[in-house]
C-alpha cells in the first residue's frame, strides 16, 4: 500500500489532529484505491488509525469520498460505519477482474 495523497485537519477545540490518506494497492495485478484515516492527540497520548485498502478501482470516486470524510472530520473509529455500504457496492469491480482473468 502506497500513500499517494494526504490531507490534515486540526481540531483545536478537542486538541486532535486528523490525517486522511488516499492509498494505492495492487490486487491480483489490478490497481485499487483505498482510504486511511488517523487521529492523534499531542504526544500521541491518544492514537487511532483505520483503513480500507481496496475501496474502488476508480481513483476519482475514492478521492471524492475521502474529501467528504475530510470535510466532515470523520474519525477512524467511524470510518467503516460511514464508508462500509459504499465499499460493498463497489467490491464487484475487483470480482469482475478476477472472473475475466479466470476465464482466460
Amino acid at each position: 500500500m502506497n500513500i499517494i495523497e494526504e490531507y490534515t485537519s486540526v481540531d483545536n477545540e478537542n486538541n486532535f489532529e486528523y490525517k486522511y490518506r488516499l492509498t494505492k494497492s495492487l490486487y491480483k495485478g489490478k490497481v485499487g484505491y483505498g482510504i486511511e484515516v488517523q487521529s492523534k492527540s499531542p504526544n500521541d497520548v491518544f492514537y487511532e488509525k483505520d483503513s480500507v485498502n481496496l475501496v474502488s478501482t476508480n481513483r476519482h470516486n475514492v478521492k471524492t469520498l475521502l474529501t467528504k470524510l475530510y470535510e466532515n472530520r470523520v474519525s477512524p473509529i467511524h470510518l467503516i460505519d460511514i464508508i462500509g455500504e459504499y465499499v460493498d457496492k463497489h467490491v464487484y469491480e475487483f470480482d469482475n477482474f478476477i472472473t475475466k482473468e479466470a476465464a482466460n
